[in-house]
Parts: structure tokens; sequence; C-alpha cells
């Protein structure tokens, strides 16, 4: 843990001098934030045949924005995150995330806007990492629909775990959005991906946030790929679809439905094969991931509490029968005016497909505030599922039948803009045990 230490004191410095320097440039910086956090975890198999390990993880993050102008002004905006991680009879294993590094401006009125750097284009959803340059025009027009956007950019592709870019593959496109009032938005945008002379990607996105009132709200986001990847005819298609909608007729009651479908197709490597003559295994085209659907009603009895219920289908493979989910619960603030907060789940899952089968799980939590500066949780779950990054930068579920876990949290605000966060925690999956401990430091401004 404590080599971990020594080699991040660079990032924070660098994330305070670059703090520094955006608060000069301009007098009223939107947001910044600075954190620092440790973890620290120690494994026991329990078999005296199995192998025990301690990790510890050190995590730096430095985030700071400027106010958007609406006219003619300046802009920046800085987001990155460090990570080391060390094992036991292991080498560490840095990461580096870079998520904004740009500096732009709004002239001509705001009629037009300019960002040059390293960004991340949210109006793109999970493609719009890019290093290069943004045009954004603001058209003075007005419509019942909104205010238009059109957006062109080009660049390069970030690389996804170290500060740099993938070589040889270039990243272009452009978007159109109305943003309307009470958040209200409609994005329909393009993206090509150019790996040499082979198009890797070349994607159609659309994004749209449908407020009607305080009643009812509809989000849906896509990705449909027009051709497969390199070029091929397999792998093109729907490529990713959510939609999530929200009905309260009155405050009592309130009904939610959501749909989730995705697929997972390697497009860097398929290109990289067909550049290089390998051959390409057509499973490797199909790539289905997930498909889920629920429905939750919610119902909001007395002032604090809400209860809720619902049902959930999913699959993880296109073949599989789909699981079952009953899933029911509670939250009550202020618990019968103690200043305890309560929050009870639990669900029963009928899943034939996978090695655990049938199965039920719980969690449930209590928290209160100490005063104004102090806030404790206790927690208990059983069945745990956790998601884990793989040495290669990817991640996995791993489930944990029979395991049960205790954990207890304090947030602590030390002064108005420097906070603690402390946690501890103990998950038995017999015959292992694993004793996990964190402590972190915000500050904002």
């Amino acid at each position: 843990m404590r080599r971990a230490v020594g080699r991040l004191p660079g990032l924070v410095f660098a994330g305070i001098l670059l703090t520094s320097i955006g608060a000069k440039a301009q007098s009223t910086p939107g947001f910044g934030r600075v954190s620092l956090f440790g973890y620290w975890s120690r494994y026991e198999s329990g078999d005296p045949l199995g192998s025990s390990f301690t990790t510890g993880d050190v995590v730096a993050s430095v985030t700071l924005r400027s106010d958007v102008p609406e006219r003619n002004g300046f802009e920046y905006a800085v987001d990155m995150r460090g990570s080391s991680t060390s094992v036991t009879g292991a080498d560490q294993i840095q990461r580096f995330y870079l998520y904004d590094a740009y500096v732009g401006t709004r002239t001509y009125g705001g009629v037009v806007g300019l960002r040059l750097g390293q960004m991340w284009l949210n109006d793109l959803g999970g493609l719009g990492s890019l290093g290069g340059g943004l045009l954004e025009i603001h058209p003075a027009v007005e419509s019942k629909l909104g205010h238009p956007r059109i957006g062109l950019f080009g660049g390069l592709e970030p690389e996804n775990f170290e500060a740099g870019y993938v070589s040889g593959v270039r990243k272009y496109g452009g978007y159109v959005a109305l943003d309307g009032e009470g958040a209200r938005r409609h994005v329909l945008g393009y993206v090509t991906i150019r790996n040499g002379s082979l198009t890797e990607r070349s994607v159609i996105t659309m994004t749209n946030f449908i407020p009607v009132g305080q009643k009812f709200f509809l989000y849906q986001a896509l990705e449909y790929d027009l051709v497969g990847p390199a070029g091929l005819d397999e792998g093109k298609g729907l490529n990713y679809f959510f939609a999530t909608a929200r009905y309260q007729p009155i405050p009592l009651i309130e009904f939610q439905g959501t749909y989730h479908h995705g697929r997972s197709i390697d497009t860097r490597t398929i290109t990289d094969d067909e550049r290089n003559g390998r051959p390409v295994d057509t499973r490797t085209l199909q790539g289905f991931l997930f498909e889920a659907a629920s429905g939750r009603i919610t119902l909001q009895p007395v002032r604090g509490l809400r209860i809720y219920g619902g049902y959930e289908r999913d699959r993880n493979n296109e073949n599989d029968v789909p699981s079952k989910r009953l899933f029911g619960g509670l939250y009550y603030s202020n618990l019968f005016k103690s200043g305890f907060d309560l929050s009870v789940a639990g669900f029963h899952t009928d899943s034939p497909n996978g090695a655990t089968g049938t199965y039920n799980s719980f969690y449930a939590s209590l928290g209160k505030s100490l005063g104004s500066t102090v806030y404790l949780t206790a927690e208990y779950a059983s069945f745990l599922s956790i998601l884990q990054l793989t040495p290669v930068g990817g991640v996995q579920v791993e489930n944990l039948p029979r395991s049960r876990r205790y954990s207890l949290s304090g947030l602590i605000r030390l002064t108005r803009s420097l906070s603690l966060l402390v946690s501890g925690e103990r998950t038995w999956q017999d015959p292992s045990v694993e004793t996990r401990a964190t402590a972190g430091l915000t500050y904002r401004f």
C-alpha cells in the first residue's frame, strides 16, 4: 500500500496546479474537486490448501469545470483519475483515466463554440470519447421543440486506461440537438471510427429525454451500426438500446418500466485481424450481451415513505431461457420521527441457465445523522454480485452464492469544503472471508 501511495502525488499536484491556473483564467469557476481515496482488503480462503492475499488501492481524482458562457467567453474543463493497485506476490497495476482536458471559447454572441483537447461528448453516449476538436453552432432561432445545436467533431481515439491515443485510429462525425424546457433534449448523431484504411464502426446514435409536466418522462438511447466491423456484412444493426418511462398520475403512486438490450462486439480486434489478413471467426460478430425488461410500482402513503415492488426478466445469452426476478422493498426517511433512515429490499430470482439456480437475496441499511457534520450507515446484504476489473482492462461480474456482508460507514464534513469518508466491511462466502477498509478525503470549491 505504501509503494502505491508514492506513485500518485504527481497526479494530485498536477490537479492542484491546473486548478490554480483555471481559477486565474476565469474568476468564477463552475465547479472544482480534488479527491484521494485508499482501499485495503484481506482475502482468506478458509481452505488449508487455498490461497490468501492482501490488496491495496490508491485512487486520486481531479475535476475542474468552468461555467459555460451563454454568449461570449472562455471555458475549460479537467477531469482525470489515476489508480495504483498492489496485490500480494504480483506487480502493481497502474491505470489512468482522462475524461476531459480541454479549453474552449464562445463567440459571435454565443452562436459559435469551439473546444480543443480531450473531451467526452455526452450527446453521443458511450461513443463520446475524443481527442481533437469540436465546433458547435447555436443558431439564433427558437422553435416549440427547443433551441437547436449543430456539432461537428474530429480527432483521435483516446486509450482507455492510460494517457495517449490509439495508433492509426481516427474518429469524426456530427450531431444535431434540440434543447427545450424542463431538460427536454433530442439528439441525433453520427460517428465514424476509421482504423487505418478500414471503417471500424459507422454508427447512428439517438437520445431523447421527454418530460411532460411533473407526471411523466421518457428517456431512451440507442446505437445502430450501419456497417459491420471492418466493413463486413455481419455485425451491423441495432447494437444498443435503453428506454425507461415513469408515470406518476397522483402523488400516491408511480409506475416505471425499463427495457435494456446490448451487444458486445470487439470491433477493434476484428478490424485489426482483417487488416493483417487473419481469419475472423463469424461467432465474434454476433456478440449478444444482455437483454432485460422490468416494471415497478412505487407507493408513497405518507411523507418520507416509499414502498415499491416489481418484476424483471433478463438473459445474458441469446439461447438462454430468461431469468425471472421478483423484488420489493421500502425506504423510510426519518423513521417515525426518530432521525433514522431505513432501506430494505428483497429479491427472489429463478435463473434456470446458471449454476446458482433459484435463490433469494436481501439488503438492509440504517443511517442516522449525528449533529450536522456526521452521517453513519450500517448495512447488511446477502447473495452478492461484484463487478471487478480484469487485468486486461475489461470487466466481469462475479456471483457469490451463500454470501453475506456487514458494513459500517461514516461521512464526516470536516469543513464547509472538506469531507472525509471512512468505511469497513466483512464478507463471508463459505469458507472464505474478506475484510475491507476504505478512507478518502474530498475537497470541493
